[in-house]
């Protein structure tokens, strides 16, 4: 079987703000997701990463955190924690915990020291300067640097008591640590080993390749239209990153066995850099989120600036990635994650054919060589949120980013909303659809942010006794990972290459393989069979639209949406 017990699993992300709420108080809880353990293992996935449910001031939802030795007592109690860890040991699955280390809360005790003087001991632990020469504290231009926080605004904030600016690449909430120091790093080490030592699975590293900084923090280009500018290649894979981590797998996960997995989010990380990352020999991660083909969709002007999305460039990207690690590393696969919109609305037709795409987008991603992962909703084929204001909106990149735009660059309202219903985390963030009934099911209070109204026909309870659902596909797209090797490890290989519907590939080891034909497109798509030599009598082993009588191959068309995995050997 497999080298790595990860190259066969599948991960379900659960975010539990908006997973099940169990008390009534609008927010879900690691009660409610322990309420849904049952439903995770009819799903059959193996393990399920968990974003964050550290002590935290919510400032980003929980990626703020301010004790992370603490539940925050919105999710619960470490009671329940323990209950959720053994239940999901119990059902076979495993818990993969979210690692937040190139920041903190500036609630943490951490910071609350730093910031304390100028000559504290952890005051090196944060990243502090001086105004710039020749200005003072708080004057416009005074900051150390010209750099932009992804989350709108200068990445630096004075602290009036030290007359010093500290770091922050996201919320002001958010000061990053300065992995340069020893003690920091040993302090991160030693919390994470905690965590190992309590039964859990492994971590999800939250923009683990911004950790290792430029030192001297230079100023960035402005890009055009910019008000900042851009500090990335100052800290995207500084320069100690591979020490860093190579030092995390050593000080943390070094003689402990092959139990846990490692998954490094890396935005901007290419293809040579990941396959450093996900080397075995370099003892770093088993695994990154690279964020190539989730920014297909990015204008010049970035997230907020619309560009169409062919189905070439989908499957040339994906391609390449999938060929660039098929010797040495392993590929992450998602369309969908807390910072992502719905995929069935981005990529695919949230309208008529909104299960027929699910579906077809669904299989393209799963049958590929990697790890694939659900977030909470995508097996039921949730789609995007109909937001009517900004008002309806709750995530602080959404809200920063109209107020910057709005207030600061004089842009039209009506235009930033159309691209914040488009693009804005929120859209993942609405609560699980579990029932038709009041609220989805989701909570018996009022929810933290509204339910998508279409709860009424995508839910959970009616998926699950639907054969035909989406839900019973993604069953048996992880099923046959499950039981396939040729899925698991086999050889990549697109084929069909130039056409512009259908995304086609073979899956290949030894003499067995897999062919997976799917039109991503609202029309009927016809193509060459002559150029899939020797698969006219293969077995269907898996179709969304069912049979359509006769052999697809000999048709040499495929319907709208239409996705079918033909096996052979």
């Amino acid at each position: 079987m497999s080298d790595k017990w990860w190259q066969s699993a599948v991960v379900y992300q659960v975010y539990p703000r908006s997973f099940a709420d169990s008390d009534g108080d609008g927010i879900g809880d690691l009660k409610g997701v322990i309420q849904h353990l049952d439903y995770l293992k009819l799903l059959g996935v193996d393990v399920v990463w968990l974003s964050p449910i550290y002590a935290s001031p919510h400032d980003d939802n929980g990626y703020d955190i301010s004790d992370y030795r603490a539940i925050d007592p919105l999710f619960g109690t470490f009671g329940d924690f323990d209950e959720l860890l053994e239940g999901l040991h119990a059902r076979g699955m495993k818990l993969v915990m979210d690692l937040v280390v190139n920041h903190t809360s500036d609630e943490h005790p951490w910071f609350i020291e730093s910031a304390s003087s100028t000559d504290n001991p952890k005051r090196d632990w944060y990243w502090w300067r001086p105004p710039r020469d020749g200005r003072q504290p708080g004057e416009q231009g005074a900051e150390p640097n010209n750099w932009g926080s992804a989350f709108s605004g200068p990445a630096w904030q004075l602290d009036p008591q030290t007359g010093e600016y500290y770091l922050h690449l996201f919320s002001r909430k958010q000061p990053d640590l300065n992995w340069e120091n020893q003690e920091m790093r040993a302090a991160v080490y030693d919390m994470m080993n905690w965590w190992l030592d309590r039964g859990v699975d492994g971590f999800r590293m939250d923009v683990i390749n911004y950790i290792s900084k430029v030192t001297d923090l230079p100023d960035g280009a402005i890009p055009e239209g910019s008000l900042f500018g851009d500090g990335y290649p100052y800290y995207g894979q500084g320069p100690r990153i591979h020490e860093f981590l190579h030092e995390m797998h050593e000080r943390v996960f070094l003689g402990r066995g092959d139990r846990y997995l490692t998954v490094g989010e890396m935005p901007g990380v290419d293809i040579e850099q990941a396959r450093r990352f996900t080397d075995p020999r370099s003892g770093e991660l088993d695994m990154v989120f690279q964020f190539e083909h989730v920014d297909l969709d990015h204008g010049p002007g970035g997230k907020w600036d619309h560009r169409p999305v062919t189905v070439l460039d989908l499957k040339r990207n994906l391609s390449k990635w999938q060929e660039g690690l098929a010797e040495v590393g392993w590929n992450s696969l998602y369309w969908n994650n807390h910072d992502q919109p719905r995929v069935v609305s981005r990529f695919g037709d949230d309208g008529v054919h909104r299960v027929a795409s699910a579906k077809a987008l669904g299989t393209v991603l799963h049958l590929m060589r990697g790890t694939p992962y659900v977030y909470q909703g995508e097996e039921l084929g949730m789609t995007n949120v109909p937001f009517a204001a900004i008002d309806d909106f709750r995530d602080i990149e959404s809200l920063n980013h109209y107020a910057e735009a709005v207030d600061i660059l004089g842009a039209s309202p009506d235009e930033v909303l159309a691209a914040l219903r488009r693009t804005s985390r929120d859209n993942a963030r609405t609560p699980m659809q579990w029932t038709a009934g009041p609220n989805a099911g989701f909570t018996a209070g009022t929810p933290w942010i509204s339910v998508n109204p279409n709860a009424a026909e995508i839910n959970a309870e009616a998926e699950v006794a639907d054969d035909d659902s989406v839900f019973a596909h993604y069953r048996a797209l992880i099923a046959l990972r499950h039981r396939s090797e040729v899925v698991a490890t086999g050889d990549y290989e697109l084929v069909l290459t130039e056409h512009p519907q259908v995304f086609a590939y073979t899956r290949s080891l030894g003499d067995r393989s897999l062919l997976v034909l799917a039109n991503l497109s609202g029309a009927e798509a016809a193509f060459d069979s002559a150029a899939l030599p020797g698969w006219r009598e293969a077995e269907v082993v898996l179709t969304n639209l069912g049979a359509s009588g006769g052999s697809v191959i000999d048709a040499g068309r495929l319907r709208p949406w239409e996705a079918v995995v033909l096996a052979r050997g």
